[in-house]
């Protein structure tokens, strides 16, 4: 039987929780996720959890944050006054917003909090800081 391999396309269905079995993504009810096994398309960790299953083969696996999504960053989240806040936008704790930088990088920033006059702005990925749990089955190996 075939094993996974740096540079193998895979095809593989997952479903991902938190140490308290919440889930937070599966490909259970759609299509399962295809990649290419060592290049950096996924987090580190799922991509060392694929690398030499067999097909059909199902791995369970914890993947600490720095395998993941890193760790939380307070050097990521800033407090702004609200006049900053183009008048468009209503801010509410959730809102995802696109923030551009003087050199044109785009970046998304979550509002995490809302005072009287100021909002605080956060740039970690939502999954940041967290030790993230996975089944991962290998469903099939495409190509080489």
């Amino acid at each position: 039987m075939a094993q996974a391999k740096a540079g193998d396309t895979v095809l593989v269905h997952y479903t991902g929780s938190f140490d308290d079995g919440a889930e937070f993504d599966s490909s259970l009810d759609g299509e399962p996720l295809e990649f290419t096994v060592g290049q950096g398309e996924v987090i580190p960790g799922f991509d060392n959890a694929v690398d030499g299953l067999d097909e059909g083969e199902t791995r369970t696996v914890s993947i600490p944050p720095d395998e993941a999504y890193g760790n939380h960053r307070d050097d990521l989240v800033a407090v702004i006054g609200r006049e900053q806040l183009p008048t468009e936008i209503d801010p509410e704790v959730g809102l995802v917003l696109e923030m551009s930088s003087e050199d044109g990088i785009v970046t998304n920033v979550t509002i995490t909090e809302i005072g009287d006059d100021t909002i605080t702005l956060d740039a970690n990925h939502e999954l940041a800081g967290k030790k993230l749990n996975f089944e991962i089955t290998l469903v099939e190996i495409l190509a080489a």
